[in-house]
Parts: structure tokens; C-alpha cells; sequence
């Protein structure tokens, strides 16, 4: 199918241009980052005393994706802070914008958590934050990502989008599947505040995904994205949704678009 074939089209693309070309390098953490790291540790200990389950099935070096599911803002401070290594993980770009004192901050705090600025959206936007989480992972960091793609509001694990499996069997890093719980309740959608709830962050065993086949196979992407989204649900034991997290088609051309394209980024 057209988009199927687009999107594998620039998967081999991109494989090609990354073989000739060597990722640019990630940048590495500064003063900012492990001063916010170190406040916001302490918090997290003092305050809502996290359960961390499974650090030790984190790599110590080398590639690694953190492939968690999402019902929070919070989850992205959540993983970072309970994480054994620093994590990167991708946030819009308008965190990283801002001027004045506001600017300032939303960007010292973005910082200081691993983020990474990057346009968000769907189609080439797509692409290129797989691209840029692609770079990280080059660099032999690790790289957190939401499967489902945006939170959960409904509390369901929702169908994985196979940008992660791309990225796992393009770049051979070792997927650690993460479960994260209570999240929803420490600080709801809607919320700015966290509120004093109990949080578990559950850290899988790392799974080879080498054996779907390569990262061109939409089957491949398909099955090593399942076995990701299976491995989240045994850890959070999560209602499935059985279907993709997405707004309802904005008219008939979304609608058509969606129904011939049988994966999603």
C-alpha cells in the first residue's frame, strides 16, 4: 500500500544515508543537567518515595531504548530520575523556545531532565524524530519512548506504533520494556501539581527483537512492536485497548488515509 510503501521507502533511505554518514553526536549532560537531576532525585526520595522494581536490567553502557507506557506528564521526570544511566527522551520544541524568565526556566527544567527539542507531528515530522531518537541511540545513550504515542487518558494500554520497533532493529539496541504505575493519580491530565501518591516504576527484562527480521519489514516492525506492547502489559497489567491512541479523523481524507495504513510511526 502507498503510505506502507513510503514509509519503508525512507526507512532504507535513511539506513543508506546513516551508512555513508556518521550520526551526529549527542550532547553530553553539563552542569544544568546533573545539578536539575540531583534537586529533583532528592525530591522525588524525600517527598513520594518511588518503588523502583528492576534497575539492574538496565545496560550500564551501550544503545538502549526505554519503551514505556504512558498515562502521565510526570512519566517523563518518573523515568529519568529512577533510571540506573541518563535517559534522553524527545519533548516539542516550544519547551526549548520560550524567552524571558518563563523561557528560561521551561528550558533549564527540560534540560535538566534529559529532553531533547524536536517538532512533533505525523508524516516526515514523524520521521524525523525517529531520526533524532535514532542519533541518541548512535551515540550509545539511552532513549526513552512512548509506543502508544501520547498518555493514555482512559487509564487502557493502547496498540504500540512501530516507530520503536524501527528504531530498535535499525540501530540493534536492547529494548527494556518499563511499566510505569500510579503515575495517573501522582499528577492527572489537566493537573500542575503533583499530589502525594504512591508510584511504581518497573523496569522489564531486556528483550532482543533481532529475530522479527529487519527494520524494511512492515511485518517485522509489526511483530517486534507487539512483543514490546506484550511486555509492557505483563508489567502494568493494564486493560488493552486493542487500538491505535489517536483524536478521531479531522474529516473523510484523514478518515480514507488512515483505513490504508496499516502501521503507524
Amino acid at each position: 500500500m502507498a503510505d506502507e510503501e513510503q514509509t519503508q521507502r525512507r526507512a532504507r533511505e535513511s539506513s543508506e544515508g546513516r551508512a555513508a554518514v556518521s550520526p551526529e553526536p549527542t550532547s553530553k549532560p553539563g552542569l544544568v543537567y546533573y545539578v536539575g537531576r540531583a534537586v529533583l532525585n532528592t525530591t522525588a526520595k524525600l517527598l513520594y518515595r518511588p518503588k523502583i522494581i528492576g534497575r539492574k536490567n538496565v545496560p550500564k553502557r551501550g544503545p538502549v531504548i526505554l519503551a514505556s507506557n504512558h498515562l502521565s506528564f510526570i512519566d517523563s521526570i518518573a523515568i529519568p530520575i529512577s533510571a540506573p544511566r541518563r535517559v534522553q527522551f524527545l519533548a516539542k520544541s516550544d519547551y526549548f523556545t520560550g524567552r524571558g524568565l518563563k523561557g528560561w526556566v521551561s528550558r533549564t527544567f527540560f534540560t535538566s531532565i534529559g529532553a531533547v527539542g524536536v517538532e512533533r507531528g505525523v508524516g516526515q515530522a514523524a520521521q524525523e524524530a525517529l531520526d533524532q531518537g535514532r542519533r541518541i541511540l548512535e551515540g550509545g545513550d539511552a532513549f526513552a519512548i512512548y509506543p502508544e504515542g501520547t498518555r493514555s487518558l482512559d487509564g487502557r494500554l493502547y496498540r504500540g506504533r512501530t516507530g520503536v520497533a524501527w528504531l530498535a532493529l535499525t540501530t540493534g539496541a536492547t529494548v527494556v520494556p518499563v511499566g510505569l504505575i500510579g503515575t495517573d493519580e501522582l499528577m492527572p491530565v489537566g493537573t500542575t501539581i503533583p499530589k502525594f501518591k504512591p508510584v511504581t516504576v518497573i523496569f522489564g527484562e531486556p528483550l532482543d527483537l533481532s529475530h522479527h527480521g529487519a527494520a524494511e519489514s512492515g511485518r517485522a516492525r509489526r511483530k517486534a512492536t507487539d512483543e514490546i506492547m506484550a511486555a509492557i502489559h505483563a508489567l502494568t497489567g493494564q486493560e488493552l485497548a486493542n487500538a491505535y491512541n489517536e483524536s478521531p479523523p479531522a474529516d473523510a481524507v484523514e478518515r480514507i488515509k488512515r483505513a490504508l495504513r496499516p502501521e503507524r510511526l
